[in-house]
């Protein structure tokens, strides 16, 4: 069974340079990429004159994470591929229980390590923890971070089916990758991996978290928090997630988001931050106008029900107060 790490590139040489040692030292049963979206900075000319063992895939255009993956993994032939974010420094012998996992467990298809924070190791990272789930409403969070309260790492969460595997660390059959028809690329970036565990959930594939395998995650570097890009890309891709792979009331499910978001929306008034209320606002604007597709595809693509752990992790967090998992 042979891997693939495979890391997606934009104008990200300082990333590279500070973190593809890790990759290349700890990295030995791998074959690794690094996937280029049509960068304007020097970054292959780094890679290619620093790590000609790496192979690269220059991609035409700049089409987020969504697309640029897709157009990337069509020329990897590896059995396993191993989607890394470019701000992750990798850890002696990350590997070896994630292919020991796929070597005895045929239905595991998709897979994330442990995702620690680099600026605080005994903590949890944001974009993934200990593993991902959701709520009725389409709301993601992880073990160990659950909205903006982040666990410290006490080995408190096991091996376990989960949800989601976060997009930081990702990794994932070939040909789990090809039946799921690859990533949805009107995504463009933020929660493509969502979308995609929920589409192979509905199709009885297993997504596992395996904590013998830790990575220590930036988060950020590439789109950061307090960019309101991003709370747009969050709010609109959740709500596109939704429509297409939730079973039940779809109309129940998107007028409650619809006075959940709104609630979201006095929050960041309250914190002054005007600019993400204009990002919400552009996110159902986008969202309603994409609808007839999404409808289409809602049709077409299968559904189970009991997809979420906790019924309102808004409710369950706000209100009762819990702030763990």
């Amino acid at each position: 069974m042979k891997i693939a790490v495979v890391i997606l590139n934009w104008n990200g040489k300082a990333l590279l340079e500070k973190f593809l040692p890790s990759v290349v030292a700890y990295s030995k049963e791998a074959t690794i990429y690094v996937a280029d979206n049509a960068s304007t900075d020097n970054s292959v000319a780094f890679v290619k004159a620093n790590y000609p063992e790496i192979k690269i895939i220059q991609n035409t255009e700049n089409g987020g994470y969504a697309k640029g993956y897709n157009q990337a993994l069509q020329h990897v032939e590896e059995d396993i591929f191993c989607l890394l974010n470019s701000d992750i420094e990798v850890t002696k012998n990350w590997l070896a229980p994630i292919l020991q996992e796929f070597k005895t467990n045929s239905e595991t298809a998709i897979i994330q390590p442990k995702i620690l924070d680099y600026k605080n190791k005994e903590y949890f990272e944001y974009a993934g923890a200990a593993g991902g789930f959701i709520d009725k409403y389409g709301y993601p969070y992880c073990r160990g971070r659950i909205f903006d309260t982040i666990e410290k790492d006490q080995n408190q969460y096991q091996d376990a089916n989960i949800f989601w595997a976060s997009g930081a660390c990702f990794f994932i059959k070939k040909e789990t990758f090809k039946t799921l028809d690859g990533f949805d690329e009107s995504f463009f970036a933020h929660m493509e991996e969502i979308d995609l565990c929920w589409r192979a959930f509905n199709l009885n594939y297993q997504t596992k978290y395996i904590g013998a395998s830790t990575v220590y995650h930036v988060g950020g570097a590439t789109l950061q928090t307090s960019n309101p890009k991003k709370t747009y890309l969050n709010f609109r891709n959740s709500l596109f997630t939704l429509t297409k792979n939730a079973s039940g009331d779809l109309f129940f499910l998107i007028f409650n988001r619809l006075v959940l978001d709104g609630v979201a929306a006095i929050k960041f008034l309250l914190q002054f931050k005007i600019t993400h209320i204009g990002a919400i606002f552009k996110a159902h604007f986008s969202y309603y106008s994409a609808l007839p597709r999404l409808l289409k595809e809602r049709k077409t693509l299968p559904k189970k029900k009991d997809y979420y752990h906790t019924k309102s992790i808004v409710f369950s967090y706000f209100i009762k107060g819990n702030k763990t998992f």
